[in-house]
């Protein structure tokens, strides 16, 4: 059984993406917990659903073509999916921190780290003092309305434009949250552009980003993508200090099963839109139950392995567009019997679950 009590519970959650001709059934029933201080770990290929479930989860789909179709997400006891906009957008940054796949297309390249991280922490703020949202950096510089706290303006020296200021109680935070994630001379960096960052530079700075509004659970959508190794493991070990610094919940999507071995307590199987497995990260390496969990770790290099070549799993995925009636993975498993054919598997189990008839 889980220990500690549920903070985020997603319940039958169905996502459907409309193109001209047919619907794509992004995410088909899904059904999972995560709780209060626990790491868990979304894997799969690619295209199988992970981004579109993390972006479900806080309301940021593209409507359209994005439909949540059924379902419902519980988060400390509401049903996000029922609250007004403003009360999700409240949630959403504050309650629920996200950290998006490629951090140099997600900051903004035209402003500094300070500005970005500022405005954080200043919505934060307004959201908790019930005052209006204040902004870091404005659209059209010097105008700017007596009663705000950022009246004080430093001329940038060009065409005569003038730079908000930041108060001194955010320019703290602000430093404290680029020494959690270990930035060295955080001063320096708040003062530096996106492009002139290195890549685990640029990574830190949406962890200090999402982390400085102190959510109590952080989604990291393949936050270690297009990093070397070093800096991966370093992204890695930092995200786990800080989930035991700062008592966070932690939802990684990761198509590696190294990074999910590494740092998760569960892990979620997900095979075109549906989870075929959950399980505790131990067990689902030692024993792996479902086909193709069992075909991904065949699929994994060993450093002890000299000879033959790596595992493969035959076949494509299922054409998404279909309205499925049985199990998605049954044209490539190699165990499939008739009933896979006719009707589909559902996700059972007790402390480990699996969706497949092997095991019913």
């Amino acid at each position: 059984m889980q220990n500690g009590e549920v903070l985020l519970r997603v319940e039958d959650l169905s996502v459907n993406y409309h193109s001209e001709d047919a619907a794509i059934h992004a995410v088909s029933h899904v059904n999972f917990d995560i709780h209060k201080k626990q790491v868990v770990a979304v894997v799969g290929e690619s295209g199988c659903g992970k981004s579109t479930l993390a972006l479900s989860l806080i309301g940021l789909l593209p409507a359209p073509p994005a439909e949540v179709t059924s379902g419902k997400v519980v988060f400390e006891d509401k049903d996000v999916f029922s609250l007004p906009a403003r009360e999700v957008q409240r949630i959403r940054g504050t309650d629920i921190g996200m950290i998006f796949q490629e951090p140099l297309s997600s900051l903004n390249p035209v402003l500094k780290v300070s500005d970005q991280i500022g405005e954080a922490i200043a919505i934060k703020r307004s959201r908790q003092t019930k005052r209006r949202e204040l902004k870091a950096y404005s659209y059209k510089p010097g105008r700017l309305p007596l009663e705000s706290p950022y009246r004080k303006l430093v001329s940038t020296g060009r065409m005569g434009h003038l730079r908000r200021r930041m108060p001194q109680e955010i320019e703290e935070q602000m430093i404290r949250a680029l020494k959690l994630v270990r930035i060295p001379d955080p001063e320096r960096i708040l003062d530096r552009y996106p492009f002139e960052l290195s890549g685990g530079m640029r990574q830190r700075v949406m962890i200090a980003m999402a982390l400085s509004e102190d959510p109590k659970l952080l989604i990291a959508d393949e936050p270690t993508t297009a990093l070397d190794v070093t800096t991966q493991a370093q992204v890695l070990r930092l995200m786990m200090e800080l989930v035991n610094e700062l008592n966070t919940s932690l939802l990684i999507i990761t198509h590696d099963l190294g990074v999910a071995a590494q740092i998760a307590e569960r892990v979620l199987v997900m095979y075109a839109g549906v989870i075929v497995e959950d399980a505790a990260v131990n067990d689902l390496f030692a024993n792996p139950r479902h086909p193709y969990t069992k075909g991904l770790l065949t699929c994994l290099p060993k450093a002890s392995k000299k000879v033959g070549k790596l595992g493969s799993i035959p076949g494509s995925v299922i054409d998404l567009r279909q309205d499925v009636k049985w199990c998605q993975f049954a044209d490539r498993c190699p165990y499939v019997m008739k009933r896979c054919r006719e009707e589909s598997p559902k996700l059972e189990g007790d402390e480990n679950r699996v969706a497949c008839f092997l095991y019913s």
